[in-house]
């Protein structure tokens, strides 16, 4: 990131680094570490890179990308070297570390278990090794952190159903949301997994699905009817459509947003020209998020330090959806409340960040 030229951009960026920051839109083999990599192709024998210029390559996919496929295909080395509980353990907890150590204190972290089963890790041998990769690094820096298990479009619905039931069982430990993720323009209609997520809902996980990366407004609007989530990973072109945005901001659903990685997979011509500030000033619930840390090259201060200069969000703003995130987050109460007193007592003696007037937000919340 290019450095701030006047005092006024430096001592912005040092507040934005230093604001506690929760993150609801993150995916595990999306952030997997360039040097764990490396260990990781040696000891497990998988074909890649073996110097760290080269791995970080394969890692980071291109900026931006021809279409949301060829920005999937970044994941397949992560995946590949994700095929035995220790990996998945470590990865998790490095991820959480990482997190910590960009002022994160919470976080939600998807991931697809059905994609860590080719070398024969039993499901939920898998399912345990990320809950306690996850236990491990909140123990080690008290950021909290829970769980989306996320299935897969192009995967059998009997087998998505199957993980549904699967993932249910690791509620205690901090599994706590259902997600469908993966290519929308080859399986656009969510209704094919309905049964997964009926069973994930009956079972007490807060429903997501990503949606809009393909397909635009359309393509949000079908997965909202269909499913009924509680959020929406990314969605930012329901911008395109008023009808969309009154529906969301009357049901309160927000878009778990990701600029970069929108900007990446083509859904945005630029940065620049993200709706997130657009849709914020509409009164749509949005929250800020990098998706991917490693894939698009990107940390969540970064992300937020974009989103003032480059999309033009005021530091208020920022705040206030850096905030609204803990509202809206699959914890339960008693987690989130000690979180969200935490974050107002950072801020209150802050003036840059204090806002006049109501939320935006108050038909969603």
């Amino acid at each position: 990131m290019t450095p701030p030229t006047d005092p006024d951009a430096a001592a912005r960026r040092r507040l934005i680094e230093a604001m506690p920051k929760a993150e609801l839109h993150l995916h595990l083999d999306g952030s997997l570490r360039v040097d764990t990599a490396l260990e990781l192709a040696r000891t497990r024998g998988v074909d890649a890179p073996t110097d760290w210029l080269g791995m970080s390559r394969a890692l980071i996919a291109p900026m931006p990308c021809a279409s949301q496929a060829e920005l999937l295909a970044a994941f397949d080395l992560p995946i590949a070297l994700m095929q035995d509980a220790e990996a998945l353990y470590r990865i998790t907890s490095e991820l959480v570390v990482a997190k910590a150590a960009d002022t994160v204190r919470y976080a939600e972290i998807r991931w697809g278990p059905l994609l860590h089963v080719a070398g024969g890790l039993p499901l939920d041998e898998g399912i345990a090794a990320v809950c306690a990769g996850a236990q491990d690094g909140a123990s080690r820096t008290g950021i909290v952190v829970r769980l989306i298990c996320t299935a897969l479009r192009s995967h059998d619905p009997a087998a998505n159903a199957d993980l549904a039931r699967t993932a249910i069982r690791f509620r205690d430990d901090g599994l706590v949301g259902w997600d469908l993720a993966g290519p929308e323009a080859a399986y656009p209609d969510p209704l094919v997994h309905g049964r997964a997520f009926d069973i994930a809902r009956a079972g007490g996980l807060a429903i997501t699905v990503h949606a809009g990366e393909w397909g635009g407004a359309p393509q949000i609007r079908r997965s909202l009817d269909a499913v009924a989530p509680a959020r929406i990973a990314h969605g930012s072109l329901a911008i395109d459509d008023p009808a969309l945005c009154a529906s969301l901001t009357a049901r309160g659903i927000p878009l778990d947003l990701c600029p970069t990685s929108n900007w990446q997979a083509g859904t945005v011509p630029s940065i620049e020209e993200h709706p997130l500030a657009r849709l914020h000033r509409a009164g749509v619930p949005v929250t800020l998020n990098t998706d991917d840390t490693t894939v698009s090259d990107i940390s969540l201060s970064e992300e937020y330090i974009r989103a003032v200069e480059r999309i033009g969000l005021t530091l208020p703003e920022l705040w206030r959806l850096d905030r609204y995130a803990l509202d809206v987050a699959f914890a339960d109460d008693q987690v989130l409340a000690p979180l969200r007193d935490q974050f107002d007592a950072w801020a209150a003696g802050i003036p840059e960040l204090q806002v006049a007037g109501p939320s935006p937000y108050s038909a969603a919340t």
